[in-house]
């Protein structure tokens, strides 16, 4: 198989019809043997009806419904792990993404080598206050931190190669970085295209505001699971170690302070009411509990195995 089209979906029940026709006829026209995955992100208005409909229409579409909304990295996820084209695209069930790009992606993929390609909304139609701004600012804030020159890491419009979705975990809401998580997983040659945004045509917008916030830290924590993710001892350990060792020379210092004077007979401050004497004590209990604290991640790291358990009603 060719390709597989993976839509990850939220109360779009209008916009479904007219996504699957223009998928069919891009994919007719190139000749291409393919699926589509649509993934019911538990949505609450006929989405899921709809789909069914489709399969019964075409052999081409599948369908996966959560019980419940568990969020886009769910949803892709579960579409990864059932994907069995050659080439794999991800694109918003909103009409925003054109299918027309969906040909050149597939070539820069299997033709021009490229593991995974970003889709880059240059031009968009958004409203520039709440979403045009702060995403340009997220996105400068990516490129620095995870050192892909990406302009639209979060673009919903993506081609990757089978093996890349099949090596790579999207936990928690980590789709804004699935570029980052397939270069921290080997595959390193990432491109981008232009690609069109289009106005939305049925609906509003799923996400609000506090995406850029919980973006913003999940890039910390991917960073961090990046950095650290395999030796958190490094890091707490370290820590810890550094804190402990100059809580214990400060409480030394203390101690020589009051052996001072009295050695010499004069005035002394009591130990116990030294502010230095429980900045040293505190400095050394931070150490220790850091130092535990990386000990025990060691032995937990990367082993929950429900992280990525979610409840299907039904699939296709």
């Amino acid at each position: 198989m060719d390709i597989s089209v993976i839509v990850p979906l939220f109360n779009e029940e209008e916009s479904l019809p007219k996504l699957y026709e223009w998928i069919a006829r891009v994919m007719k026209e190139n000749k291409f043997s393919y699926e589509v995955i649509f993934v019911n992100d538990g949505s609450t208005d006929n989405s899921w009806e709809v789909i069914k409909s489709l399969i019964g229409k075409a052999g081409l579409v599948r369908g996966i419904c959560f019980r419940r909304n568990y969020g886009k990295s769910a949803a892709l996820y579960c579409g990864f792990k059932a994907a069995q084209g050659d080439v794999v695209i991800t694109m918003d069930a909103d009409l925003q993404d054109s299918p027309d790009e969906i040909p050149k992606l597939y070539r820069m993929i299997k033709e021009e080598g490229y593991d995974l390609v970003s889709g880059w909304k240059q031009k968009r139609y958004d409203n520039t206050l709440t979403k045009n701004l702060p995403s340009k600012l997220f996105n400068a804030t990516a490129r620095k931190v995870t050192g892909l020159h990406l302009h639209d890491m979060n673009c919903g419009l993506k081609a990757y190669r089978l093996d890349v979705v099949k090596n790579i975990e999207v936990f928690s809401e980590m789709h804004r970085y699935i570029p980052y998580l397939a270069k921290n997983a080997g595959f390193t040659k990432i491109g981008e295209k232009v690609v069109q945004h289009r106005k939305r045509e049925f609906g509003t917008s799923k996400f609000g505001i506090n995406r850029f916030v919980n973006g913003y830290l999940d890039l910390m924590t991917l960073w961090f699971l990046n950095k650290f993710g395999k030796q958190p001892m490094h890091f707490f350990g370290l820590v810890g170690s550094l804190m402990f060792f100059i809580g214990f020379i400060a409480v030394i210092v203390v101690g020589s302070m009051k052996w001072y004077a009295l050695a010499h007979h004069t005035p002394a401050m009591l130990v116990g009411v030294n502010p230095y004497f429980h900045i040293a004590i505190l400095m050394m209990i931070l150490g220790c509990m850091l130092f535990l604290a990386g000990f025990l991640a060691e032995l937990i790291i990367r082993n929950s195995p429900s992280r990525n358990d979610y409840l299907i009603k039904e699939e296709i």
